[in-house]
């Protein structure tokens, strides 16, 4: 294939959201507001590192943050921080022809606002319940289980109309080994153990601009 088409091609790039896109895990932070920083933040690191089903994770430590006014997390949303080098990466991979996106089995409070200042075409990720202003304790959205993310890079590159092999992902914890399993190639960003494994490629120096030796 000669050089041009070759550059031409069109190509997808899925970045996970907590501790890759962002410097942070946003369920954590959220749960520090609601006082069960502690216990949240256990559940969060043995779902990472594989020990726990997903949804499961997911699912009991949304219901510690019950009664959390949807106001304070809209609040800490607006001071998330990016993770050095990523608006810049994202800039990059769009003057590179990428369709960029975000997949996160976080929530649409922070990936919305993330696709927006980025500039994404895709955001994936649950939405929590509230009644009268406040968390139900309650979470639902595509991305409840271990496989979503894998089903959502299909369900992406085939409406662009871009074989997997022209597909990039990124992230950092279990939950992104299904992704993995059908990219074509997969970038481990300051990773846990268990996605490394699954990786072409390990990004240990916390500045996205790295991936962009390898894309």
């Amino acid at each position: 294939m000669d050089n041009n088409h070759k550059k031409n091609k069109k190509k997808l790039i899925l970045f996970d959201l907590d501790s890759t896109l962002i410097d942070c895990e946003t369920i954590d932070e959220i749960a520090k507001l609601a006082g069960v920083g502690d216990e949240v933040e256990k559940i969060t690191k043995e779902a990472m590192d594989g020990k726990l089903d997903f949804g499961e994770a997911l699912r009991k430590r949304v219901s510690l943050l019950k009664g959390l006014p949807l106001e304070n997390i809209r609040e800490l949303v607006l001071n998330l921080k990016f993770t050095k080098g990523a608006e810049e990466t994202v800039k990059e991979l769009k003057k590179r022809g990428y369709v960029v996106g975000v997949v996160s089995g976080g929530f649409t409070i922070a990936t919305d606002r993330v696709k927006d200042i980025l500039g994404l075409d895709y955001a994936y990720s649950n939405e929590l319940i509230t009644k009268d202003g406040k968390l139900t304790g309650e979470v639902v959205g595509p991305i409840m289980s271990s496989y979503a993310k894998g089903e959502i890079l299909e369900k992406i590159a085939k409406k662009e109309g871009i074989d997997l092999k022209d597909t990039v992902v990124v992230g950092d914890g279990a939950n992104d080994i299904s992704m993995f399993k059908k990219a074509g190639l997969k970038i481990a960003f300051c990773a846990k153990d268990i996605l490394k494994k699954n990786a072409d490629i390990c990004i240990d120096k916390k500045d996205l601009r790295e991936i962009l030796k390898y894309v």
